[in-house]
């Protein structure tokens, strides 16, 4: 990706070299003989180069004015042969990286480079912090396509006040989607009241969804059902395909008017809620073999969300699952182990089967030490291009002689034949824990 880079250097010739040489690698470079001259530029960029002695406004001014109006902008230091305290003191300051005159001007791009992956990563962290706040706020966490209409679709229909058919696979996050209907509509304020149609003996269910009243059966007390205890609110019906058939009639008739009778009373009791239906089956298809009431089903979907499985989400997977594994360091007082470039490619390529559900758990065992990628607990597949395959075989390489060499990095990069530098660099760049 090209980088917007200023150079600042009083020196002409060297400041047009050091331009030549960003041009060549790839990046735009803008030369400036002055810190004044290059804080007036109308271009923001993506990166500093400035030398630390110039007339003037010197490179430790510049690096305070850059970082005071952008504080992600790195900033590299180019410092002459006895500068070392002030260059330490400007790294101190918050200066990317310095380098000592002369220099190689390979090091120096890969200097450069491991500035605008830093840059990169401050601007990713910062993107997942506001996502985790929009999570927090009944949002949904992904950048993926499927999630971005699935947003669309909620933003949609939130304001309205139809019932609601939500649909998805086992673990694809249906009820967050409910709740963020919910948290969206002019109900927010309103009761979330959740209630799993499975999970009830079909002798319980008339009680526990219309209520009861005193003297209804002996022992029986005044009793709100879940209809009621939602009403100015939303009523969550969780496997809605499990409710029994005989019940099926009478919620029909209590939505169609918007009233309750309870069990063991002949009066009507007024609703005002919004229903959200979930199924992890076709309920449209049951209500072709009879399983499910049609005209109780059109009454519900008033309109249907269909929940994509995690495995059609991207990288929206390895954003998730930094979401979880983050969580579960947190609560087991962990450090958060770093997810290098072969994980990656494992959780990408798994199948996912229990979808969300499944790679939480697969997060807090990452976690804990008992899902590791050496240990083959998650599926390989292999990389797709000929790219994907020479770094999954560097990456594996690196770890491998670095464990024989129990983490020496000097002597890993002998036994590799690179330069330790270098070795630093792949070692970052892949993710790799020493």
């Amino acid at each position: 990706m090209t980088a917007l880079i200023h150079v600042v250097e009083d020196d002409g010739d060297h400041r047009h070299a050091l331009c030549d040489l960003i041009g060549a690698a790839g990046h735009e470079a803008e030369g400036f003989a002055s810190g004044s001259a290059a804080l007036s530029a109308e271009r923001r960029p993506d990166l500093v180069l400035t030398d630390l002695r110039m007339p003037g406004m010197d490179g430790q001014a510049v690096l305070e004015a850059v970082r005071q109006r952008d504080p992600d902008c790195p900033v590299v230091m180019i410092s002459g042969h006895g500068d070392l305290a002030q260059a330490v003191q400007a790294m101190r300051a918050g200066a990317e990286d310095f380098l000592e005159k002369p220099y190689d001007g390979m090091h120096l791009l890969t200097v450069i480079e491991r500035g605008l992956r830093s840059r990169a990563t401050r601007a990713e962290i910062g993107r997942l912090q506001d996502q985790m706040a929009r999570r927090d706020e009944g949002g949904l966490l992904g950048q993926s396509a499927a999630i971005t209409a699935l947003q669309a679709r909620i933003a949609a229909l939130a304001p309205s006040d139809l019932d609601i058919v939500v649909t998805g696979e086992t673990g694809t996050g249906k009820e967050l989607v409910a709740r963020a209907l919910h948290a969206a509509s002019a109900r927010a304020a309103g009761p979330f009241v959740a209630m799993n149609c499975a999970a009830l003996p079909e002798s319980l269910f008339e009680i526990e969804i219309f209520g009861h009243v005193a003297g209804a059966f002996p022992g029986a007390q005044d009793k709100a059902g879940k209809l009621e205890a939602a009403s100015g609110g939303t009523l969550l019906l969780d496997e809605i395909e499990a409710m029994p058939a005989a019940i099926q009639p009478k919620l029909l008739r209590a939505l169609q008017e918007r009233a309750v009778e309870r069990l063991g009373e002949n009066r009507l009791r007024q609703l005002d809620l919004r229903v959200i239906a979930i199924s992890k089956t076709d309920l449209r298809g049951l209500t072709l073999d009879g399983s499910f009431r049609p005209d109780l089903f059109y009454r519900l979907a008033g309109a249907e969300i269909a929940v994509e499985p995690l495995r059609a989400l991207g990288d929206d997977i390895l954003l998730l699952f930094s979401h979880y594994a983050g969580l579960a360091a947190a609560r087991y007082g962990r450090e958060l182990p770093p997810v290098d470039y072969a994980l990656k490619q494992r959780l990408l390529h798994r199948p996912w089967p229990g979808n969300v559900r499944e790679l939480k758990a697969v997060a807090e065992r990452f976690v804990l030490g008992l899902d590791l990628p050496e240990e083959g607990a998650l599926p390989v597949s292999e990389p797709e291009t000929l790219a994907d395959r020479v770094a999954a075989f560097e990456a594996r390489e690196i770890r491998l002689t670095l464990e024989r060499c129990r983490g020496n990095t000097e002597r890993a990069a002998r036994a590799l034949g690179m330069a330790r530098r270098t070795l630093n660099d792949k070692i970052s760049r892949y993710g790799i824990r020493v």
